[in-house]
């Protein structure tokens, strides 16, 4: 395919840049809005990472391009950037996490319902260990009844990754979220259709922490933790081949959209006394504001910046 890249706002896009390059992908062009990176950086981006041009807009993009990849740390943004693409007849991958808030959440959706060709969230989802653990004869390693994971550094930019393996883990099940408690970290329990459990233990830490998880089933008890210089490369290869009409979807819509509506109703569970939150309670109230953190980003790369 030939790909445009759409915002520099995280170390993603260059550290995904060889990885499409290497499964055969052309990268045809950039642009940035602005929200982390000061003006002429794109430029610079561009010049280091060989990319032929640099676009003034997402408009002059499309027609230009068979596939976006929306890198933007706004992740309010993240629909309105999405939208020319997807009424373009290209391909749309949106990195993590998806959205911040119920309606952003259903349109993505509802684009996937529509045949449109748009994945994307957190690379945790396929995490090798996890595909080497499902491939693993199910009358041998059982199935998950109940399963923890976790990651450090904040409950929902970061904290995606945890909500993301679970569901890589357990498939399509959640029903409810509680709040358990904080400490040095948020505990959650995410409770299944079909009544298996899962916990997962977010937030910030002292230090950083791997992504981990621990599998019990009515056999085995595993536990691993995700190589991080393999994650990438993971769900690039899960969605290029979907992207480029090449393979079904890596996941069906509301999976691809479920480890979102989890963060949203675990937020809703400890701002409400630790009460149990169903996914379909939840509405637009709920939300995990996208321009407040891609500010904090910015100041955290550019302290200087205002």
């Amino acid at each position: 395919m030939k790909i445009g890249i759409v915002d520099l706002d995280t170390s993603h896009p260059q550290n995904w840049i060889p990885i499409e390059r290497e499964l055969g992908h052309e990268i045809v062009g950039l642009f940035d809005a602005g929200a982390v990176h000061p003006a002429g950086y794109a430029e610079k981006f561009a010049a280091e990472h060989k990319i032929p041009r640099v676009f003034k807009s997402i408009d002059e993009m499309v027609p230009q391009v068979d596939c976006a990849i929306i890198h933007g740390c706004d992740w309010d943004t993240h629909i309105a950037k999405a939208r020319p693409f997807i009424e373009g007849k290209k391909g749309v991958l949106i990195d993590k996490p998806l959205a911040g808030n119920v309606r952003d959440l259903n349109q993505i959706r509802k684009w996937a319902e529509s045949g449109a060709r748009i994945t994307g969230g957190s690379s945790l989802r396929f995490c090798i260990e996890t595909q080497q653990w499902l491939a693993k004869d199910p009358a041998e390693r059982g199935s998950p009844h109940t399963v923890i994971c976790g990651c450090g550094v904040d409950e929902f930019n970061y904290g995606i990754h945890a909500y993301s393996m679970l569901s890589g883990i357990m498939g399509v099940a959640a029903k409810s979220v509680r709040h358990l408690s904080s400490g040095v970290q948020r505990r959650l329990q995410i409770s299944s259709n079909d009544g298996r459990t899962g916990i997962l233990v977010i937030g910030a830490t002292a230090a950083w922490l791997p992504f981990h998880a621990t599998i019990v089933t009515e056999r085995s008890v595993s536990q691993y933790i995700a190589d991080a210089t393999k994650l990438y490369r993971a769900l690039l290869e899960k969605a290029l081949p979907y992207l480029a009409g090449r393979a079904d979807a890596p996941l069906d819509p509301s999976a691809l959209i479920e480890p979102e509506l989890c963060a949203l109703a675990a937020q809703r569970s400890w701002l409400n006394g630790d009460r149990d939150v169903q996914l379909n309670e939840l509405t637009n109230d709920d939300r995990y504001d996208g321009a407040a953190f891609a500010q904090s980003y910015r100041h955290m790369r550019y302290p200087e910046s205002k």
